[in-house]
């Protein structure tokens, strides 16, 4: 084997300790590749002062750069196509002491063997591990991490729920009928308070071990893939915790923006696109922290930069992962998220990646899609989450209609779609984990939760279910924990379980079935899922559309108003396209279209058109 062997001289005074490296980051590579390089942040006590040297066929040192840590090393390695897998040896000596370093490259499973990404014919289920089911009290309480209280009568404390006892009701999600789960974030969350959430990381690279292991993380994918389910994975490049083991030994002070005082953002994501925005508005919404505990990232830097990317590479070859939700999309510079996505797009073409864009108002939301001007930075993100159509349903069963306010909000944020080139990739919801459960928003009346959710689930988009709306769970933000309360039936001592027909109430099962038979119909319904989208303009209250293809059709009578009401069909001739009938979805009871049908106060009624029917 030939041996490539080069030495780099890192110039900082003498530290007198004996070099021994800690961790490297990535922890491991594969060799094939697109992107021939890899960058290592080699940690280790006084390493500053070594020379790094390796012997490996196809494996060159490009460069090594001084940190301003002593404890770190940067090293960037070519890995050449011919490269084969195994183990390289790093080693780093000091005069004649040296230590060894065991860093593995691995096989590549070839992209044609894969499958990923979303489609509008997948449903997303989100949920919140910590507050999802205890599949393994082992893990409940690890006693080194800064938080080791398990209290389920707080809270702001964890509860216990892990990955675990996911993979225990896999056969929940299937038999409901979602085909993609999105867990909120599962990395290490080491904070001293509130870490059940997930969004405060503390180690890119590591699975909190209150939910369980890289390993167990990946084997859940493994076995949602061997029922045909997908994994979204929510990751965050705006911040991380406090506790972050980079943050409280920063290699570089410039990986976070450094203020006198402390300086949040401003929230204000129009400054960026504002073209009358001031430096000082537009600096503090990007380079703020998003809360005391949580510093911002600079993704300028380029070493960050290659850090973060090459992390979330290393986890869709590791663990399979079919999608990316991108917490706070609005946040990081912007130049980093492009040369983010086209990074993933270059080694995994066509990976689903949906970026959150908490804002108000189509051009702002569409901005973080590519609708921009020449002379601003150019976004390739083809999705977001669609919050002004979360805002729009809100408002259709929540106000009487007006020129534009109440159902016409639908109406005008779909005629809105041109923004988009991909409107149909947009993620739909009626509500997650930061926002008001919809079931209290609409007053738990159970009409307009059904409504609502035949909404999502028949117009454009990829919808996404939060979990327990399925059963009717109920919530306000005051505070945020109060819209994630553990589901019933998750942990064993729970007094019923709602995973069970015989665990839930009238009232939940009136819903679940519902959601149920709606998710098994839409699955095999090309109009839904591939279709193209006709809407009506709103009168009285009432919201008309249809999806169609060539060859099937669906419409949908939506009535917002708080009485029953009788509906003309001659303005919809052009949808039922002559229909003597239609078969009612979920029903699947054949109903006659005479002059008119009737929808009863804020219902909504579905109705497949099919050949025999016309």
């Amino acid at each position: 084997m030939k041996r490539l062997l080069l030495y780099l001289i890192l110039l900082l005074g003498y530290l007198g300790a004996n070099a021994q490296v800690i961790r490297v980051d990535p922890p491991c590579w594969w060799v094939g590749m697109n992107d021939s390089t890899v960058q290592l942040l080699v940690e280790g006590k006084n390493i500053a002062n070594c020379k790094a040297t390796l012997e490996y066929k196809g494996v060159v040192i490009k460069q090594a750069r001084i940190t301003e840590n002593p404890d770190f090393l940067v090293l960037d390695l070519y890995i050449s196509a011919s490269t084969k897998p195994g183990m390289l040896r790093l080693s780093l000596s000091e005069g004649k002491k040296k230590h060894e370093y065991n860093w593995e490259l691995k096989h590549r499973k070839p992209l044609n063997d894969r499958k990923y990404g979303l489609s509008p014919a997948d449903v997303i289920y989100l949920l919140m591990p910590d507050r999802f089911a205890n599949g393994d009290i082992g893990n409940d309480k690890v006693d080194e991490m800064n938080d080791s209280r398990v209290n389920r009568d707080s809270l702001l404390t964890r509860h216990g729920g892990d990955l675990q006892g996911i993979m225990n009701h896999l056969s929940y999600f299937s038999d409901l009928g979602v085909s993609a789960l999105w867990l909120n974030p599962v990395f290490e969350n080491d904070q001293p308070f509130e870490s059940y959430h997930g969004y405060a990381f503390t180690d890119h690279y590591k699975v909190d071990p209150r939910l369980g292991t890289n390993e167990l993380y990946k084997a859940l994918i493994d076995s949602l893939h061997s029922r045909k389910m997908k994994m979204v994975k929510d990751i965050v490049f705006n911040h991380t915790g406090n506790k972050h083991h980079l943050f409280l030994k920063l290699p570089f002070t410039n990986w976070v923006h450094q203020h006198d005082t402390f300086t949040k953002t401003n929230y204000r994501a129009t400054t960026l696109m504002d073209p009358y925005a001031s430096d000082y508005d537009k600096n503090r919404m990007t380079d703020g922290w998003f809360d005391h505990h949580m510093p911002d990232l600079n993704q300028k830097d380029e070493i960050l930069a290659k850090y973060l990317i090459q992390n979330s590479i290393w986890w869709i070859e590791f663990a399979g992962i079919d999608a990316y939700r991108v917490d706070t999309w609005a946040y990081p510079d912007q130049d980093f998220m492009e040369k983010w996505y086209l990074a993933v797009q270059n080694e995994y073409p066509g990976f689903t990646v949906f970026g959150e864009t908490w804002v108000h108002g189509a051009t702002v939301q569409s901005w973080f899609t590519g609708n921009r001007p020449d002379w601003q930075p150019k976004s390739s993100l083809p999705a977001v989450t669609d919050f002004q159509l979360y805002y729009a349903i809100n408002e259709a069963l929540t106000k009487p209609q007006g020129w534009t306010e109440g159902v016409s909000k639908i109406y005008y944020a779909l005629a809105k779609d041109f923004h988009y080139e991909q409107p149909n990739q947009q993620v739909t919801f009626l509500d997650n984990h930061d926002l008001n459960r919809f079931f209290s928003i609409v007053g738990e009346d159970v009409r307009k939760l059904k409504s609502g959710i035949a909404f999502l689930l028949t117009t454009r988009g990829i919808p996404c279910l939060y979990y327990g709306t399925e059963i009717g769970m109920k919530g306000f933000t005051a505070p945020d924990a109060l819209v994630r309360l553990d589901f019933p039936g998750g942990w064993p001592d729970d007094p019923r379980n709602a995973f069970e027909q015989k665990g839930r109430t009238i009232q939940e099962n009136e819903i679940w079935n519902y959601v149920h038979d709606l998710l098994k119909w839409r699955s095999g319904n090309k109009a839904i899922t591939t279709g193209k989208l006709k809407q009506f303009v709103p009168e009285n209250g009432i919201y008309v559309y249809s999806r169609y293809t060539e060859r099937e059709s669906v419409v949908v009578f939506m009535n917002t108003s708080e009485k029953a009401t009788e509906i003309g069909l001659s303005r919809y001739a052009e949808v039922l396209k002559g229909a003597k009938s239609g078969m009612e979805i979920p029903s699947n009871q054949s109903v006659d279209f005479l002059n008119s049908i009737v929808v009863p106060a804020f219902s909504t009624r579905i109705f497949e058109i099919r050949e025999e029917n016309k």
